[in-house]
Protein backbone atom coordinates (compact mmCIF):
# COMPACT_ATOMS: atom_id res chain seq x y z
CA UNK A 1 0.00 0.00 0.00
CA UNK A 2 1.38 3.46 -0.89
CA UNK A 3 2.04 5.76 2.04
CA UNK A 4 -0.42 8.44 3.05
CA UNK A 5 2.34 10.98 2.38
CA UNK A 6 3.08 10.27 -1.27
CA UNK A 7 6.40 12.10 -1.60
CA UNK A 8 9.76 11.54 0.14
CA UNK A 9 10.93 13.92 2.85
CA UNK A 10 13.40 16.74 2.16
CA UNK A 11 16.20 14.83 3.89
CA UNK A 12 15.51 11.67 1.88
CA UNK A 13 15.46 13.65 -1.36
CA UNK A 14 18.69 15.49 -0.61
CA UNK A 15 20.52 12.31 0.39
CA UNK A 16 19.41 10.59 -2.81
CA UNK A 17 20.47 13.67 -4.80
CA UNK A 18 23.93 13.47 -3.21
CA UNK A 19 24.11 9.73 -3.91
CA UNK A 20 23.17 10.14 -7.58
CA UNK A 21 25.58 13.09 -7.96
CA UNK A 22 28.44 10.95 -6.64
CA UNK A 23 27.53 8.15 -9.05
CA UNK A 24 27.39 10.71 -11.87
CA UNK A 25 30.93 12.05 -11.41
CA UNK A 26 32.45 8.62 -10.79
CA UNK A 27 30.75 5.77 -12.66
CA UNK A 28 28.94 8.07 -15.09
CA UNK A 29 32.03 10.11 -15.97
CA UNK A 30 34.07 6.93 -16.40
CA UNK A 31 31.45 5.34 -18.67
CA UNK A 32 31.18 8.49 -20.80
CA UNK A 33 34.97 8.72 -21.07
CA UNK A 34 35.13 5.19 -22.49
CA UNK A 35 32.34 5.67 -25.04
CA UNK A 36 30.18 8.77 -24.96
CA UNK A 37 26.87 7.40 -26.27
CA UNK A 38 26.92 4.23 -24.18
CA UNK A 39 28.10 6.29 -21.22
CA UNK A 40 25.19 8.71 -21.60
CA UNK A 41 22.71 5.83 -21.67
CA UNK A 42 24.29 4.35 -18.55
CA UNK A 43 24.23 7.75 -16.86
CA UNK A 44 20.63 8.61 -17.67
CA UNK A 45 18.90 5.26 -17.21
CA UNK A 46 21.02 3.45 -14.63
CA UNK A 47 22.44 6.33 -12.57
CA UNK A 48 19.59 8.88 -12.72
CA UNK A 49 16.31 7.11 -13.52
CA UNK A 50 16.77 3.72 -11.86
CA UNK A 51 17.64 4.97 -8.32
CA UNK A 52 14.66 7.37 -8.35
CA UNK A 53 12.16 4.72 -9.41
CA UNK A 54 13.68 2.07 -7.13
CA UNK A 55 13.62 4.38 -4.11
CA UNK A 56 9.98 5.27 -4.63
CA UNK A 57 8.98 1.67 -5.27
CA UNK A 58 10.82 0.03 -2.39
CA UNK A 59 9.69 2.68 0.10
CA UNK A 60 6.04 2.40 -0.94
CA UNK A 61 5.67 5.95 -2.22
CA UNK A 62 3.13 6.63 -4.93
CA UNK A 63 5.12 6.82 -8.17
CA UNK A 64 2.18 8.46 -9.95
CA UNK A 65 1.84 11.25 -7.38
CA UNK A 66 5.55 11.79 -6.76
CA UNK A 67 6.37 12.02 -10.47
CA UNK A 68 3.22 13.88 -11.63
CA UNK A 69 2.25 11.14 -14.06
CA UNK A 70 -0.97 12.92 -14.98
CA UNK A 71 -2.49 13.45 -18.40
CA UNK A 72 -1.82 16.64 -20.32
CA UNK A 73 -3.99 17.96 -23.12
CA UNK A 74 -2.91 18.84 -26.65
CA UNK A 75 -3.04 22.60 -26.07
CA UNK A 76 -0.70 22.30 -23.08
CA UNK A 77 1.77 20.23 -25.11
CA UNK A 78 1.71 22.58 -28.11
CA UNK A 79 2.11 25.67 -25.93
CA UNK A 80 5.04 24.01 -24.15
CA UNK A 81 6.78 23.41 -27.48
CA UNK A 82 6.37 27.05 -28.52
CA UNK A 83 7.40 28.30 -25.07
CA UNK A 84 10.64 26.29 -25.27
CA UNK A 85 11.36 27.43 -28.83
CA UNK A 86 11.00 31.09 -27.86
CA UNK A 87 12.90 30.54 -24.60
CA UNK A 88 15.92 28.93 -26.25
CA UNK A 89 17.66 32.25 -27.11
CA UNK A 90 17.14 33.34 -23.49
CA UNK A 91 18.90 30.24 -22.14
CA UNK A 92 21.71 30.71 -24.68
CA UNK A 93 22.08 34.34 -23.63
CA UNK A 94 22.42 33.38 -19.95
CA UNK A 95 25.09 30.82 -20.82
CA UNK A 96 26.79 33.44 -23.02
CA UNK A 97 27.02 35.77 -20.02
CA UNK A 98 28.49 32.97 -17.91
CA UNK A 99 31.06 32.13 -20.56
CA UNK A 100 32.03 35.78 -20.97
CA UNK A 101 32.68 36.06 -17.24
CA UNK A 102 34.53 32.75 -17.01
CA UNK A 103 36.77 33.61 -19.98
CA UNK A 104 38.35 36.34 -17.84
CA UNK A 105 39.71 33.73 -15.43
CA UNK A 106 40.26 30.53 -17.42
CA UNK A 107 40.14 29.18 -20.98
CA UNK A 108 36.76 27.94 -22.19
CA UNK A 109 36.60 24.21 -22.83
CA UNK A 110 34.75 22.65 -25.75
CA UNK A 111 31.45 20.92 -25.08
CA UNK A 112 32.17 17.18 -24.60
CA UNK A 113 28.82 16.18 -26.13
CA UNK A 114 29.44 14.97 -29.71
CA UNK A 115 27.91 17.01 -32.54
CA UNK A 116 26.42 14.89 -35.36
CA UNK A 117 27.89 15.33 -38.82
CA UNK A 118 25.51 13.11 -40.84
CA UNK A 119 21.83 12.05 -40.68
CA UNK A 120 22.59 8.72 -38.96
CA UNK A 121 24.54 10.44 -36.18
CA UNK A 122 21.76 13.03 -35.90
CA UNK A 123 19.15 10.31 -35.30
CA UNK A 124 21.35 8.64 -32.70
CA UNK A 125 21.99 12.02 -31.10
CA UNK A 126 18.26 12.74 -30.95
CA UNK A 127 17.54 9.47 -29.15
CA UNK A 128 20.46 9.67 -26.71
CA UNK A 129 21.21 13.38 -26.27
CA UNK A 130 17.73 14.90 -26.69
CA UNK A 131 15.05 12.35 -25.77
CA UNK A 132 16.80 10.32 -23.08
CA UNK A 133 17.72 13.28 -20.80
CA UNK A 134 14.26 14.70 -21.42
CA UNK A 135 12.74 11.60 -19.86
CA UNK A 136 15.21 10.76 -17.11
CA UNK A 137 16.15 14.23 -15.87
CA UNK A 138 12.56 15.50 -15.83
CA UNK A 139 11.46 12.50 -13.79
CA UNK A 140 14.21 13.28 -11.29
CA UNK A 141 13.89 17.08 -11.07
CA UNK A 142 10.35 18.14 -12.01
CA UNK A 143 9.02 14.86 -10.65
CA UNK A 144 10.88 13.49 -7.63
CA UNK A 145 12.73 16.56 -6.35
CA UNK A 146 10.15 19.26 -7.04
CA UNK A 147 7.32 17.18 -5.55
CA UNK A 148 9.33 16.71 -2.37
CA UNK A 149 10.33 20.38 -2.25
CA UNK A 150 6.67 21.41 -2.53
CA UNK A 151 6.73 21.38 1.27
CA UNK A 152 8.41 24.80 0.93
CA UNK A 153 5.59 26.09 -1.28
CA UNK A 154 5.45 26.17 -5.06
CA UNK A 155 7.67 29.20 -5.56
CA UNK A 156 10.58 27.82 -3.53
CA UNK A 157 10.11 24.34 -4.99
CA UNK A 158 10.49 25.72 -8.52
CA UNK A 159 13.55 27.83 -7.63
CA UNK A 160 15.36 25.22 -5.52
CA UNK A 161 14.82 22.39 -8.01
CA UNK A 162 16.01 24.65 -10.86
CA UNK A 163 19.24 25.49 -9.02
CA UNK A 164 19.87 21.82 -8.28
CA UNK A 165 19.18 21.06 -11.96
CA UNK A 166 21.86 23.55 -12.98
CA UNK A 167 24.40 22.27 -10.45
CA UNK A 168 23.73 18.66 -11.48
CA UNK A 169 25.30 19.31 -14.89
CA UNK A 170 28.63 19.76 -13.03
CA UNK A 171 29.74 22.25 -15.67
CA UNK A 172 30.08 25.88 -14.62
CA UNK A 173 30.13 26.81 -18.33
CA UNK A 174 26.64 25.34 -18.63
CA UNK A 175 25.05 26.55 -15.39
CA UNK A 176 22.90 29.64 -15.92
CA UNK A 177 21.08 28.29 -18.97
CA UNK A 178 19.91 25.07 -17.26
CA UNK A 179 18.83 27.04 -14.16
CA UNK A 180 16.68 29.27 -16.37
CA UNK A 181 15.21 26.24 -18.13
CA UNK A 182 14.63 24.58 -14.77
CA UNK A 183 12.55 27.58 -13.67
CA UNK A 184 10.60 27.42 -16.92
CA UNK A 185 9.94 23.69 -16.71
CA UNK A 186 8.99 24.01 -13.05
CA UNK A 187 6.30 26.58 -13.85
CA UNK A 188 4.98 24.42 -16.68
CA UNK A 189 4.89 21.35 -14.43
CA UNK A 190 2.83 23.18 -11.81
CA UNK A 191 0.48 24.75 -14.34
CA UNK A 192 -0.26 21.45 -16.07
CA UNK A 193 0.15 19.24 -12.97
CA UNK A 194 1.93 16.84 -15.30
CA UNK A 195 5.48 15.87 -16.11
CA UNK A 196 4.73 14.95 -19.72
CA UNK A 197 4.83 18.53 -21.09
CA UNK A 198 8.19 19.16 -19.41
CA UNK A 199 9.60 15.91 -20.85
CA UNK A 200 8.52 17.10 -24.29
CA UNK A 201 9.84 20.62 -23.61
CA UNK A 202 13.21 19.31 -22.39
CA UNK A 203 13.48 17.09 -25.47
CA UNK A 204 12.60 20.00 -27.78
CA UNK A 205 15.25 22.22 -26.16
CA UNK A 206 17.95 19.57 -26.56
CA UNK A 207 16.82 18.89 -30.13
CA UNK A 208 17.19 22.58 -31.02
CA UNK A 209 20.76 22.58 -29.67
CA UNK A 210 21.51 19.33 -31.51
CA UNK A 211 20.07 20.68 -34.77
CA UNK A 212 22.00 23.94 -34.59
CA UNK A 213 25.20 22.00 -33.92
CA UNK A 214 24.44 19.64 -36.80
CA UNK A 215 23.95 22.36 -39.39
CA UNK A 216 26.92 24.35 -38.06
CA UNK A 217 29.10 21.25 -38.48
CA UNK A 218 27.78 20.68 -41.99
CA UNK A 219 28.52 24.30 -42.90
CA UNK A 220 32.05 23.96 -41.52
CA UNK A 221 32.59 20.79 -43.58
CA UNK A 222 31.43 22.59 -46.74
CA UNK A 223 33.81 25.49 -46.09
CA UNK A 224 36.71 23.10 -45.51
CA UNK A 225 35.97 21.29 -48.79
CA UNK A 226 35.85 24.64 -50.55
CA UNK A 227 39.22 25.56 -49.05
CA UNK A 228 37.81 28.52 -47.16
CA UNK A 229 39.28 28.98 -43.64
CA UNK A 230 36.95 29.50 -40.70
CA UNK A 231 37.30 33.14 -39.61
CA UNK A 232 37.15 33.83 -35.89
CA UNK A 233 35.04 36.82 -34.88
CA UNK A 234 36.77 40.04 -33.83
CA UNK A 235 36.19 41.66 -30.44
CA UNK A 236 33.83 44.26 -31.94
CA UNK A 237 31.83 41.50 -33.58
CA UNK A 238 31.61 39.65 -30.26
CA UNK A 239 30.25 42.79 -28.58
CA UNK A 240 27.69 43.23 -31.34
CA UNK A 241 26.75 39.57 -31.01
CA UNK A 242 26.29 40.03 -27.26
CA UNK A 243 23.90 42.94 -27.66
CA UNK A 244 22.14 41.30 -30.59
CA UNK A 245 21.61 38.08 -28.65
CA UNK A 246 20.51 40.10 -25.62
CA UNK A 247 17.89 41.94 -27.66
CA UNK A 248 16.71 38.67 -29.18
CA UNK A 249 16.53 37.08 -25.72
CA UNK A 250 14.50 40.03 -24.41
CA UNK A 251 11.96 39.84 -27.25
CA UNK A 252 11.66 36.07 -27.24
CA UNK A 253 11.57 35.97 -23.44
CA UNK A 254 8.62 38.36 -23.46
CA UNK A 255 6.81 36.16 -25.98
CA UNK A 256 7.45 33.01 -23.92
CA UNK A 257 6.20 34.88 -20.82
CA UNK A 258 2.94 35.66 -22.61
CA UNK A 259 2.62 32.06 -23.79
CA UNK A 260 3.07 30.76 -20.25
CA UNK A 261 0.15 32.91 -19.11
CA UNK A 262 -1.98 31.31 -21.85
CA UNK A 263 -1.17 27.81 -20.63
CA UNK A 264 -4.38 26.00 -19.55
CA UNK A 265 -4.12 25.00 -15.91
CA UNK A 266 -5.83 22.39 -13.79
CA UNK A 267 -7.82 24.25 -11.17
CA UNK A 268 -8.62 27.95 -10.91
CA UNK A 269 -6.55 28.40 -7.74
CA UNK A 270 -3.47 27.02 -9.47
CA UNK A 271 -3.87 29.58 -12.25
CA UNK A 272 -3.88 32.37 -9.67
CA UNK A 273 -0.86 30.97 -7.85
CA UNK A 274 1.30 30.49 -10.94
CA UNK A 275 0.31 33.81 -12.50
CA UNK A 276 1.31 35.65 -9.33
CA UNK A 277 4.62 33.76 -9.36
CA UNK A 278 5.32 34.80 -12.96
CA UNK A 279 4.53 38.42 -12.10
CA UNK A 280 7.07 38.38 -9.27
CA UNK A 281 4.51 38.37 -6.47
CA UNK A 282 4.44 35.93 -3.57
CA UNK A 283 2.45 32.74 -4.00
CA UNK A 284 -0.44 31.82 -1.75
CA UNK A 285 1.23 29.91 1.05
CA UNK A 286 -0.40 27.33 3.28
CA UNK A 287 0.39 27.41 6.99
CA UNK A 288 1.92 23.92 6.90
CA UNK A 289 4.67 24.88 4.44
CA UNK A 290 8.22 24.63 5.76
CA UNK A 291 10.14 27.88 6.16
CA UNK A 292 13.47 26.38 5.16
CA UNK A 293 15.84 23.45 5.47
CA UNK A 294 17.37 22.40 8.72
CA UNK A 295 21.16 22.03 8.90
CA UNK A 296 20.85 18.26 8.62
CA UNK A 297 18.55 18.50 5.60
CA UNK A 298 20.82 21.01 3.84
CA UNK A 299 24.07 19.14 4.54
CA UNK A 300 23.86 16.77 1.49
CA UNK A 301 23.25 19.77 -0.80
CA UNK A 302 26.19 21.58 0.79
CA UNK A 303 28.40 18.58 -0.01
CA UNK A 304 27.21 18.56 -3.62
CA UNK A 305 28.04 22.26 -3.97
CA UNK A 306 31.53 21.68 -2.57
CA UNK A 307 32.00 18.81 -5.04
CA UNK A 308 30.72 21.06 -7.85
CA UNK A 309 33.30 23.74 -7.03
CA UNK A 310 36.19 21.26 -6.73
CA UNK A 311 35.15 19.40 -9.89
CA UNK A 312 35.09 22.56 -11.99
CA UNK A 313 38.32 23.86 -10.45
CA UNK A 314 40.16 20.63 -11.36
CA UNK A 315 38.64 19.93 -14.76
Amino acid sequence: MPRENNTPSILETNILFLFIALLLITLGARAQYKEIYTGLLVTEYLIILLPVLAYLRFNDYSIKDALRLNKANLKQVLLTIFIVIFSYPVAVFFNFIGLALLSKFSPIRANPIPIPSNPREYLIGFLIIALTPGICEEIMFRGFIMSSYSRFGKKKAIIYSAILFGIFHFNVQNLLGPIYLGLLFGIIAYKTDSIYPTIIGHTVNNTIALTIGYFATRAEQVMELAGEPMILPEVDEMIMAFFGLGLLALIFGFISFKLIKLMPSKGESRVLEINTFIQGESLIEDLHYKEGMSIIEAFPIFLVMIIFIIWNYIF
